[in-house]
């Protein structure tokens, strides 16, 4: 599977909206992916999941671990593909932290999945959560990386579909139009986020 048919499974799924949202980043962008209409479907969801585990084939993994919510069924796809246990974080007072009785041994070999990487924050919150019950980061991995490569994670890491989708920060008078453009956008959607 390339980043083709990646791009193509969210344009058909109608994954691949337009208009103006607010991620989780606090960053806009005019650019959404809605990983929930691809991996609704069980055999696109499975397909993507055997597909970014095969990318980590060759590294030791004993555990998936993702953020909630858009992670789950990542890390769920990508753990049956690799005959592991696949948890999740939530966040809690503020932090990402493991609940629901999930727990991460010391020294024990942790694969951090996600849907869509924007800046990476998440990640990183995730990395941070397994790290302070002793596990180990094995690598890193997602769908798809809107950051264009620029997103900090360790390596080893893979993507899917990696695009350079721009985002930008919120001023009130710079968030309507531009000489000569409608606005609101005739694509404009209510705002999301990741």
């Amino acid at each position: 599977m390339t980043g083709l048919d990646v791009r193509a499974l969210y344009e058909s799924s109608g994954a691949l909206l337009r208009g103006h949202f607010l991620l989780s980043s606090g960053l806009h962008s005019d650019t959404y992916l809605q990983s929930a209409l691809v991996l609704q479907r069980p055999d696109d969801a499975t397909r993507l999941g055997r597909e970014l585990g095969a990318r980590f084939g060759h590294v030791a993994v004993e555990v998936v671990v993702a953020p909630a919510l858009g992670g789950v069924l990542v890390a769920h796809e990508v753990a049956r593909a690799l005959g592991v246990r696949g948890l999740f974080t939530e966040r809690a007072d503020g932090r990402m932290t493991l609940r629901r009785g999930f727990r991460i041994a010391p020294g024990e070999r942790c694969l951090i999945v996600e849907d869509v990487v924007t800046t990476g924050g998440s990640t990183r919150e995730v990395i941070t959560a397994v790290e302070a019950v002793g596990g180990v980061v094995a690598g890193v991995g997602a769908l798809v990386d809107r950051s264009g490569g620029t997103a900090a994670l360790p390596e080893p890491r893979a993507f899917l579909l990696s695009l350079e989708v721009p985002t930008f920060r919120h001023r009130p008078r710079r968030c309507g139009p531009r000489s000569g453009q409608r606005w609101p956008p005739a694509s404009w959607r209510p705002s999301g986020s990741t």
